[in-house]
């Protein structure tokens, strides 16, 4: 008999589905608030929650990552009125397992239950999944280990991945990881950066060439996809690789074979490639900049990372792993950090991701010397100064009381928006010092604040702030 939550607003969507799921020999626990629902999640395990979108406390879907990481991680299918694609999209790519409108049929309503059972069921007939090798992936939020998850699954797998992110957040070190822990880790991992193939040698540098094929050829050369015979080619940058070569490129892919520059025979490759880019291939393939077979072709595996200032919650992780690092490297004694510090860091944007921060705390280090505790102060002059500018820019109470004044009649905000801009303000400042007093104690912050678990976190959220800060 499996356990489903179903957390919805509507007492007959809850009446419905209740008795759908007792009929089916399974026990349905109800509720009514996504903060209450998300408590229920914390104190039992659920095999599948039904999910509403629209909730008196909150969106549904802002619940979702903190539903999926909760005990084995139950199986979330999403319920709306809306019809919104773009919630579609962001339900999928938190781990929903499936997204129905509403009004829906029962047995529109029964057969996504019915499928995530059965998958739930299977998985606990595999065998215990192995440990993760995560060398430096740092971080537990629930929007990393949705990653990890897929890099587990590519690990097992020999498909093609296609890894999509900014600059800085991570593209190469999840590609080693899905090297290191899959049955090639043992054999080469090549690299490729597509933004530096000079254009007049790219065909040699990646299939090599034979002794006189061109000028200053006076050895025979194996091209890069040779040497990845057996391992793992990761092509970074992708979005760069000449639209000429691509079709050349397509055809190594589907036939693991290839001839080099001026010889007449063919090689054969087993390598197992992997993609990245920061670049929208998508709306390359629509401009006609990158080969639809290709970009198809590449993505057996789609791995989308997120920027560093989508999870938040890890800064403080990331910080105290890179800082021990750069200790250990300059032979440095270990250094701790101000809560100022760490504030300064959580108020800034992170446009260079991780690879901006590692580069941060290295100033930072340089900046304090032989000092044992780092303070804002040591952070970069650009870093103080954006921050600064930020807190200037939000609207904090007198701000919103002099633009009143200052405003010309016809665009005087309404009376209902001033007071909720005002509220939202004290809301910040409140649960911000509430945080700091309590040394980030949820527990703690609850009882004094009188709010549910789920209601704090949905704060939090909304607010941009974090627990361990």
């Amino acid at each position: 008999m499996a356990a489903v939550l179903i957390i919805d607003d509507d007492p007959m969507i809850l009446r419905l589905l209740a008795r759908m799921v007792e009929k089916m020999g399974h026990q349905p626990t109800t509720s009514e608030t996504l903060g209450q629902g998300l408590e229920l999640a914390r104190r039992q395990p659920f095999d599948v929650v039904f999910l509403d979108v629209r909730l008196p406390d909150g969106n549904g879907l802002e619940g979702l990552p903190e539903l999926r990481a909760n005990g084995a991680g139950p199986e979330v299918i999403i319920m709306t009125g809306q019809g919104d694609p773009d919630g579609a999209e962001l339900a999928i790519k938190n781990g929903a397992w499936d997204y129905i409108e509403k009004p829906a049929s029962v047995d529109k309503m029964r057969l996504p239950l019915l499928r995530a059972l059965d998958y739930r069921r299977e998985r606990q007939h595999q065998a215990t999944p192995k440990v993760l090798r995560r060398e430096d992936i740092v971080g537990d939020s629930p929007t990393l280990q949705a990653c990890l998850e897929i890099m587990a699954q590519a690990a097992a797998s020999d498909g093609n991945v296609l890894i999509n992110g900014e600059t800085g957040t991570g593209k190469e070190l999840f590609a080693w990881g899905i090297h290191r822990n899959s049955a090639r880790a043992d054999k080469s991992f090549v690299v490729v950066d597509c933004t530096a193939l000079p254009e007049t040698l790219v065909e040699s540098l990646l299939f090599g060439h034979v002794r006189g094929s061109f000028t200053g050829a006076d050895r025979s050369q194996r091209g890069l996809i040779e040497q990845a015979h057996g391992g793992t080619l990761f092509l970074d940058e992708v979005g760069e690789l000449p639209l000429g070569l691509q079709k050349s490129f397509l055809r190594v892919l589907q036939e693991r074979r290839f001839r080099p520059v001026g010889g007449n025979t063919e090689i054969t490759s087993d390598f197992r490639l992997i993609a990245a880019t920061n670049r929208d291939l998508e709306e390359m393939v629509a401009q006609g900049q990158f080969r639809q077979d290709l970009f198809f072709r590449l993505r057996t595996f789609s791995l989308e990372l997120p920027a560093l200032r989508e999870r938040g919650e890890d800064l403080p992780e990331l910080v105290n792993h890179h800082l021990t690092r750069l200790c250990q490297r300059y032979k440095l004694r270990p250094k701790g950090f101000a809560p100022d510090f760490l504030e300064a860091l959580q108020a800034y944007a992170w446009p260079g991701n991780v690879r901006e921060l590692v580069n941060v705390l290295e100033r930072s280090l340089s900046s304090a010397q032989d000092e044992g505790i780092l303070y804002a102060y040591h952070l970069p002059t650009y870093l103080r100064v954006e921050v600064a500018k930020a807190s200037l820019r939000r609207p904090e109470q007198g701000d919103q009381a002099l633009a009143v004044e200052l405003a010309p009649l016809e665009q005087l905000p309404s009376l209902a928006k001033v007071r909720d801009q005002a509220a939202a303000v004290a809301e910040k400042r409140y649960l911000r010092e509430l945080l700091a007093r309590t040394h980030g104690d949820v527990q703690k912050t609850c009882a004094i604040s009188e709010l549910s678990r789920g209601r704090l976190y949905a704060l939090l959220k909304k607010h941009g702030l974090s627990r361990k800060s």
